[in-house]
């Protein structure tokens, strides 16, 4: 579908019950299926996953990746963005919806900065094999520098939004984004030294800052600028707060439930499978079972990958997973039913289907 044809769709659709006309769904899915075009997260059914982002693609009517090439390269969405600069600085509404899309750019924008600076390389892990250590150095410099610039973007982003609520809101998803993320590296699990003691409420509420926050506050920013109440935009927070966890959970099981899987591929001891696993098995067993997957000083991962299917861990992470995805779907039932919300819908299942 054409953006033009699009636009010419949208005065059908219905807002929340109760309040004004307005398109509550629109800037909230561009928010959410962004989520799908975020390298290296999604790890289910390629064919299901891909089938139900393509959905939300045609409700919102072109692909949500702002990176997306069709889309730049498109003369009729050049033309019609031209057409659009001349609407600055009056009242028009087509600008406020044009704020909400630019809202899910700046989302992605400050995942794919985090993204790029997590392939900075530890230099003094580095064996000979690796490569030059100069080229991995000016490497390092390439990714700090790129992810600072992809942030400043999109900080230039949210200042453009001219929305003091949304700016606020972002920016503590990205101090959200730091602190989870040092909180990860800080309690990694090394070959060396694996023998962090992590409960699964101490992994909730990292998970959430360093993979939660984000989404959730910016389906919350979304309602904002379309300026619904409070109620709204929580039930966007927390759909989207659920949305990502079941999202990360699903992602640390692929390791564990898919049909084929390498010997040799690793895994995080940190996930939630195995900080499952430890908590029904006790410490000092998990330690021990570690202890016997070690090999020469390395850690069997096919054995020890054996060990916990062995147990209840997985199960509990599939559990959990689709918990969340309950969750996300009693939020989701507070708007009003339409073909986004199915979209929305189609989402969750899609992240919680395991068989």
């Amino acid at each position: 579908m054409s953006l033009r044809r699009l636009l010419l769709r949208l005065p059908r659709y219905l807002g929340v019950s109760g309040s004004p006309r307005r398109l509550w769904w629109s800037p909230f899915l561009d928010t959410i299926s962004s989520v799908g075009s975020w390298r290296g997260q999604s790890s289910r059914s390629p064919a299901h996953w891909n089938q139900v982002v393509s959905e939300a693609e045609k409700i919102v009517g072109y692909p949500t990746s702002f990176m997306s090439l069709r889309c730049l390269l498109s003369d009729e969405l050049s033309n019609i963005a031209m057409q659009v600069r001349k609407l600055v600085g009056t009242q028009h509404p087509l600008l406020t919806t044009a704020s909400q899309r630019s809202l899910a750019e700046i989302t992605e924008l400050i995942h794919t900065a985090l993204l790029v600076h997590r392939g900075i390389v530890n230099l003094s892990e580095l064996q000979s094999s690796d490569g030059p250590l100069k080229d991995m150095q000016f490497g390092n410099k390439i990714a700090i520098l790129s992810g600072d610039f992809l942030l400043a973007n999109a900080c230039n982003g949210l200042a453009l939004l001219q929305n003091t609520k949304v700016v606020e809101l972002l920016a503590s998803a990205l101090m959200d984004l730091v602190q989870g993320v040092y909180h990860e590296n800080s309690t990694s699990a090394k070959e060396n030294h694996i023998t962090e003691d992590i409960g699964i409420s101490t992994w909730k509420e990292q998970t959430f800052l360093s993979h939660g926050a984000l989404l959730a506050k910016s389906c919350q920013a979304a309602m904002e600028l379309a300026k619904h109440d409070a109620d709204v935009q929580d039930m966007a927070f927390q759909y989207g707060k659920h949305m990502a966890m079941s999202h990360k959970i699903n992602s640390d099981l692929q390791p564990f439930i898919k049909e084929k899987t390498s010997d040799s591929i690793t895994f995080n001891l940190n996930s939630a499978p195995v900080v499952l696993h430890q908590e029904f098995l006790g410490r000092d067993l998990w330690i021990k079972q570690i202890r016997e997957a070690q090999e020469k000083g390395r850690l069997d991962y096919a054995k020890l990958r054996e060990t916990i299917k062995a147990g209840k861990g997985v199960t509990s992470a599939i559990d959990l997973c689709r918990y969340h995805g309950n969750k996300a779907l009693e939020a989701l039932e507070s708007f009003p039913p339409s073909e986004a919300r199915s979209a929305l819908e189609n989402i969750v299942f899609a992240v919680t289907r395991f068989s």
